[in-house]
Formats: C-alpha cells, structure tokens, sequence
C-alpha cells in the first residue's frame, strides 16, 4: 500500500471566529443521527474532533466505554483535553492522527465518527476505507458534512452570493470538496461500505441572537482567518472584496427577517458482520 499523501489544506485553520463556532458544536445539534445508534460500552473514534465539544458530550453518552478524540492540529488538542477535564470526563482520551492512515488496527472501535471532516480531506474515499477498517463488525462509521451549494437565506444580500462562491473557490484550491454533503453515499460506495443508511439535517439561524452570531462569526472570519488569507494569497479575492463580504454578513445578521438554512448530509455505515 502506497504511503497516504495528504492533498488538501484545512480551509478555515483555527482563529477565534472557526473556534467560536467549533465549540458550540454538540452530540444533539451536530450528530443526532447517530444517539440512537449507541450503547454504554461502546468504544468510539472521534476524528477531526477539534476542540472537543461533540468528543465529550459522546464520552458522557457511553459511560461504560472509551472515546479517543483526534485530529491533525496538535494545539487544539489541548483545547480538547482542557473541555474533557473541565466535564469530570475520565473515559476520553486525544491523538494526533491522520484519517487517510489511522494508527489503530482492524476491528478496533464500535463507532468511527467524522463531523465536517470529509470536505476537507484530500482522499475521502481513502478516509472511508480507513473509517471502515478500524471499525468492528457490526459497528458503524458515522459521517456527516455540510454542503454548501444547498444553503440558503434570505433576504438576498448580493455580496452574500459573492460569499459562497468565494469560499467554493478557495476549498477546492485547498484540496477539498465543499459540497460534500450530496457526495457523501456516493463516496461510501466507492469505499466498500455495503449497509449504508443516507439523511440529512439542517443547522438555522433566525433569531436575533442565531443571526448575529452567525454572520458575526462569517464576518470575522472572512477577515481574519486562514481562510482570508488563503482567499487572497491564493489570488481569489482581494482585501477590498473581503471587506465587502464581511460587510453582507453584517448587513444580513441585521435584518429582522433574515434566515439562514445549512443543509447536511449524514450516513451511517454499518460494518458486516
């Protein structure tokens, strides 16, 4: 086998504003259709787990079993233990790893979960086939991304549309797949997964308060992330159309009427048996 070549860049890196939204993450809002799914002794692989948030609230759900959180960046690992740590979580444990060569043998975990992983990867085929091949028979690979095609809102602010082809542009310079929610079973099938069950969900912002941190979060984001920087050093925009960007979110988040859709597509894969 081949040594795995990591082709995409993460996208949005890992400023405040990335963060801010990474943590608000739960089990409930970001992987409901996996609760159902899991039982107390189970023992689960969390990749691309970031701060933490979902990581621990699947650690509380499986109290007689195991969670092992990775992910690439070792310093938001440490963000991630310090969450564990401040929830009394005794059953979870961090790594960095690499999804297209996992450091676990076969048949190891009962549940190997991605959220918002697979748009960035270079090979998420690749990815799928080591998510698979660390799971136990009867167990199951759980994967859920958004699609960024598919959102939506109103009311149209036209900068907004700049916006999303924008940051399409930069993902896929990147490596990855933006609108990887609709491609989700139809990678799973190139994987090898057989039991493969396809929904989906969305995030909304329409309140006062969803808006404003929504677009307060894009605003900034646009501005000063590593997403803005490989925007224009990668020659996609200027720092003029940044600001023009970063000024619709706001302009938006201010609009009692607004509202704002993020459609994802969700699998559950059960390994045979």
């Amino acid at each position: 086998m081949p040594e795995p070549r990591e082709t995409a860049v993460y996208t949005h890196g890992h400023h405040e504003s990335v963060l801010r939204s990474h943590i608000w993450r739960t089990a409930a809002n970001s992987a409901a259709y996996l609760l159902g799914s899991l039982k107390p002794h189970m023992r689960i692989l969390d990749i691309g787990c970031g701060p933490g948030t979902i990581t621990a609230d699947l650690a509380e759900l499986v109290p007689e079993g195991h969670v092992t959180g990775v992910d690439r960046a070792p310093g938001v690992l440490e963000q991630a233990r310090a969450t564990a740590v401040r929830r009394g979580l005794a059953n979870v444990d961090f790594a960095v790893a690499d999804v297209h060569a996992l450091d676990y043998p076969d048949d190891t975990f009962c549940v190997v979960h991605a959220h918002q992983v697979l748009q960035h990867v270079g090979d998420p085929v690749r990815a799928l086939r080591e998510m698979l091949r660390v799971t136990r028979p009867g167990g199951y690979v759980a994967v859920r991304d958004a699609d960024y095609a598919a959102m939506t809102w109103y009311p149209e602010v036209a900068a907004l549309d700049d916006w999303l082809d924008l940051y399409r542009r930069v993902a896929r310079a990147n490596g990855g797949e933006p609108d990887a929610g609709r491609r989700l079973r139809s990678w799973a099938l190139a994987a090898g997964c057989t039991d493969v069950t396809a929904t989906s969900s969305t995030w909304t912002y329409a309140t006062e308060d969803e808006r404003a941190w929504w677009s307060g979060l894009w605003a900034d984001r646009t501005l000063a992330s590593a997403y803005a920087e490989r925007a224009t050093e990668g020659g996609h925009a200027t720092r003029d159309q940044l600001r023009a960007v970063s000024a619709a979110w706001r302009e938006w988040g201010r609009r009692e009427d607004g509202w704002f859709a993020v459609l994802h597509g969700e699998l559950l894969c059960r390994k045979r048996a």
